[in-house]
C-alpha cells in the first residue's frame, strides 16, 4: 500500500502516523534507532501491513491481470492505483474529508521535521506542490507519480507509460481492491489493538 492508506490505517495516532510514513524511508533494524518508541510501532505497522498484504490472495489475484513488461512492477502499479481507489471513495473509508487528512498528514510531517529523513523531507516538498495525499483521487496525479518513480529507477521500465493500462483495468482492480482493503483496515486495528504491537522492534 501507499502513503496514504499507511497513513489512514495508522489510526488517529500521529506517533503510528508518523510512522508509517516514515516506513519506506527508514530501512533495516530499529533496535538502536533514536525515533520515540510510538513511531517505532508505526514503522513496524507499516512494515505488517506491507507483509499483509503481498500474501493476500486478492492482491495476488490482482497482479496476475498484469502481462509482461509490466507483471515485474504490479506491486508498485498496485500500491499507486489502491491508493487512488481509496482517495476517490475516500468518504467511505473515513468520517474526515480528504482535503483536511491531507493537510493534517503535511501539517504532522512539518511539527515533527527534526525526524524525518533528508529523503521524506524531500518527498513532503513533493507533496505540497502536487496537494499529496488528496491528489491521488486523480488519476493523472497517479501517472505523474509513475513516470516520477521510472525516472528514479536504475533500470528502464515501463512505468512511465502505465496509466492506460490501469484505466482500462480499473474494474477488476476495484473489484479486488474492495474485496481486500475492508481486511486490510480490520488486520490493522487488531495490530493497533495489540494483537502485532507488542513484539520487539525490528
Amino acid at each position: 500500500m501507499n502513503h496514504l492508506a499507511h497513513a489512514l490505517l495508522a489510526g488517529d495516532d500521529d506517533g503510528l502516523r508518523l510512522g508509517g510514513m516514515l516506513g519506506d524511508f527508514v530501512h533495516g533494524t530499529l533496535e538502536a534507532s533514536a525515533l520515540p518508541a510510538r513511531v517505532i510501532d508505526g514503522i513496524r505497522l507499516h512494515r505488517a501491513i506491507d507483509v499483509y498484504t503481498d500474501d493476500h490472495p486478492e492482491v495476488r489475484a490482482a497482479r496476475e491481470l498484469f502481462e509482461p513488461p509490466y507483471r515485474r512492477y504490479a506491486g508498485i502499479l498496485l500500491d499507486m492505483w489502491f491508493d487512488h481507489c481509496l482517495a476517490r471513495d475516500f468518504a467511505r473509508w473515513s468520517a474526515q474529508p480528504l482535503d483536511a487528512f491531507s493537510r493534517e498528514l503535511r501539517g504532522l510531517l512539518w511539527r515533527e521535521d527534526a525526524l524525518l529523513p533528508p529523503t521524506l523531507r524531500r518527498f513532503r516538498a513533493y507533496m505540497e506542490a502536487h496537494d499529496l495525499p488528496a491528489g491521488y483521487a486523480d488519476p493523472a496525479e497517479i501517472g505523474r507519480a509513475l513516470q516520477g518513480i521510472a525516472q528514479r529507477l536504475s533500470r528502464a521500465s515501463p512505468l512511465a507509460d502505465a496509466l492506460p493500462l490501469l484505466i482500462g483495468l480499473q474494474a477488476p482492480l476495484q473489484r479486488h481492491f474492495e474485496a481486500f482493503f475492508p481486511q486490510l483496515r480490520e488486520h490493522a486495528r487488531a495490530w493497533r489493538d495489540g494483537v502485532g504491537g507488542a513484539g520487539p522492534a525490528s
